[in-house]
C-alpha cells in the first residue's frame, strides 16, 4: 500500500497487485493508511474456498474481503467487509460469547437459515452478503485479483498447513488533490455523511456512517486499554513461553 500511495502521488492513481502472497491480516489497516495520507483507498484479497456460491451447498468461492476508504478530517469513511454476512472470525467471536447473531448469517446442516454461529461453522455455509449479489461480487473480485497479479484464483489456493499463503491481492489509491473536484472533495464527503447521520432511526441508536464506530472504539481503547478474549490471551502467553 505504501508503494501504491507513492504511485498515486505521481500519477493521480496508483495500483499494485501481488501474486502468491500471504494473508494480509487486518485488511482495514490499508484503507486507514490511505485515508490518513489524504488519499482514497481501494483494496481486496482473495481467499481459499470458504463460501458457497449462491445456490450451492459446497464452498467454491472466497469471502474475499474488500476495503474502501475515503479521507475526511471529521472522520474517515472506511468500509471493511468480507463477502460473507459474517466472517469466520466474527462467527467464532459470537460463539465464544454464547451469543446469537443479530441477523441470519448462514445455513445449518439441514440447509435452514440460522443465527446460530456454531451451526454455520459446522455446515461451512455462511451466507453471502446480498445473497446472490455478494456471491457475484466475490467471483469478480477473485477474477480481477488473479488477472492483475498473475497469481492464483480462489480455486487454486491450497488448503492445509500452508492455508492462505498463495493469495492474490490488489491495492489501489487515488490522489484526491489530482481530481477536478479537489477543492470541494471533502465538503462533498461531509455533506453525504451529514445527510446519512440525520436519518430517522428505525429503532435504538442513531444511524452511523461506515468507520464511525471504529473511530470511537479506537479512542476508547487508547484511553482504557484493548480488550482481549481471555482464551486467546492465554494462547499468546503460552506461545511466547514456548519460543
Amino acid at each position: 500500500m505504501r508503494r501504491t500511495l507513492e504511485l498515486s502521488r505521481e500519477h493521480g492513481i496508483g495500483c499494485v497487485a501481488l501474486g502468491n502472497t500471504n494473508h494480509w491480516m487486518r485488511g482495514g489497516t490499508y484503507g486507514w493508511q490511505a485515508a490518513d495520507a489524504g488519499l482514497i483507498g481501494l483494496c481486496w484479497t482473495n481467499t481459499l474456498p470458504n463460501l458457497p456460491p449462491w445456490g450451492a451447498a459446497d464452498p467454491r468461492i472466497g469471502n474475499n474481503p474488500l476495503v474502501v476508504a475515503v479521507p475526511r478530517r471529521g472522520g474517515h469513511v472506511v468500509v471493511d467487509m468480507a463477502m460473507s454476512q459474517f466472517s469466520y472470525g466474527a462467527l467464532a467471536a459470537y460463539r465464544k460469547r454464547g451469543e446469537a447473531l443479530p441477523v441470519d448469517g448462514g445455513f445449518d446442516l439441514e440447509g435452514q437459515l440460522t443465527r446460530d454461529p456454531a451451526a454455520i461453522e459446522a455446515s461451512k455455509r455462511p451466507l453471502p452478503i446480498g445473497f446472490w449479489k455478494g456471491s457475484a461480487l466475490s467471483i469478480v473480485l477473485d477474477m480481477i485479483a488473479a488477472m492483475l497479479s498473475g497469481g492464483r484464483a480462489t480455486h487454486e489456493i491450497p488448503a492445509g498447513p500452508t492455508a492462505e499463503t498463495a493469495l492474490s491481492q490488489v491495492f489501489i489509491a487515488i490522489d484526491v488533490a489530482s481530481l477536478p473536484t479537489a477543492g470541494t472533495a471533502e465538503s462533498i464527503a461531509d455533506a453525504i455523511v451529514e445527510h446519512v447521520r440525520q436519518s430517522r432511526p428505525a429503532e435504538g441508536e442513531r444511524v452511523r456512517y461506515p468507520g464511525e464506530r471504529t473511530v470511537a472504539t479506537r479512542r476508547q481503547n487508547l484511553a482504557n486499554g484493548v480488550p482481549v478474549d481471555a482464551a486467546s490471551w492465554r494462547f499468546v502467553i503460552e506461545v511466547g513461553q514456548m519460543s
